[in-house]
């Protein structure tokens, strides 16, 4: 059944307000990677009942690494958030849940000031910046390429800088750590979520590479009691085998499936490109498409 248009008109002010809101209505939420308006409809309309429990996802993660891999780009922060704004725009224009912004590194901590205000105005939740300086590498790569912290006082003054710059206190500034990444260790991240929670970071994303959750429950387990309200952040794309109510259990607020969509997306279109060519006609992938009907249901206002 096609959906009205107007159903999706939001204001910038009220959606930029719905994480927050989320937050303190909900223990954990689920955020799924939209690198555009189209997956962002499917993700905003997906839902599963699981032993009479409705599943839904509360938001998007706008990625650097999907937005770059969607326009044929490494992930090295090609694109900075200003060449992203427009598909964050086009996707709003079609949806209601609020989004997490992947800022990268943040830039330099002038200029993150002002993304920081370019966001806010568009409506976008939060942004969480990594501790790292230099070129960007993808964080999964570890230490097996060369990646820098960048030290606790000059990544403090780039959050201070960037909550300074904000208009509303609906906005959220959420700190990426990198030292299990880079096997700096527990007590490393410690320390800096100590520092960047004290900086005016208004949460903590704790990344790791490894395919065992121990570290980050660990983390979440001493993280908790220094600062047992700060909402915490995970990206479970290397322990993929845990459960989001595993995650929540451990004291963890938002889990972001950070790049699954685009993924899964291009495997499936590469397999249908080779399909064609192989058998010289279509039949043969009709059932792994979408039917015409169904996206023209998808899509508000085309029937």
């Amino acid at each position: 059944m096609s959906r009205e248009i107007v159903s999706k008109f939001i204001s910038a002010d009220r959606r930029g307000a719905t994480l927050r809101n989320l937050l303190a209505e909900k223990r954990c939420l689920r955020f799924l990677e939209a690198h555009n308006p189209i997956s962002a409809i499917l993700a905003e309309n997906a839902s599963q009942t699981v032993g009479g429990q409705k599943r839904e996802y509360d938001g998007f993660w706008s990625s650097s690494l999907t937005d770059s891999t969607a326009r044929g780009k490494p992930d090295i922060e090609v694109l900075d958030i200003k060449d992203r704004l427009g598909n964050v725009n086009d996707i709003f224009e079609v949806t209601r849940k609020p989004l997490i912004m992947d800022g990268d590194t943040g830039g330099k901590p002038e200029h993150f000031a002002y993304d920081v205000r370019s966001l806010e105005r568009l409506g976008v939740s939060a942004v969480i910046i990594e501790d790292k300086t230099g070129l960007k590498k993808n964080s999964l790569f570890g230490n097996d390429v060369f990646q820098q912290q960048e030290s606790i006082e000059d990544f403090c003054n780039k959050i201070h800088i960037g909550k300074q710059a904000q208009i509303s206190t609906d906005f959220m500034i959420i700190a990426r750590i990198e030292s299990l990444i880079l096997d700096a260790g527990i007590d490393d991240a410690l320390t800096r979520a100590d520092a960047y929670v004290g900086a005016g970071a208004d949460g903590v994303m704790i990344h790791s590479r490894k395919e065992s959750p121990d570290e980050i429950f660990e983390f979440a387990k001493r993280f908790r009691q220094q600062h047992p309200t700060v909402p915490l952040v995970c990206v479970p794309t290397s322990y993929s085998s845990i459960s989001f109510e595993a995650l929540e259990a451990e004291g963890f607020n938002v889990v972001i499936y950070a790049n699954h969509m685009l993924r899964s997306a291009y495997m499936a279109m590469k397999t249908v490109a080779d399909s064609i060519l192989f058998s010289g006609r279509t039949l043969e992938v009709e059932p792994s498409c979408l039917s015409i009907k169904e996206i023209l249901e998808l899509i508000p206002g085309t029937k």
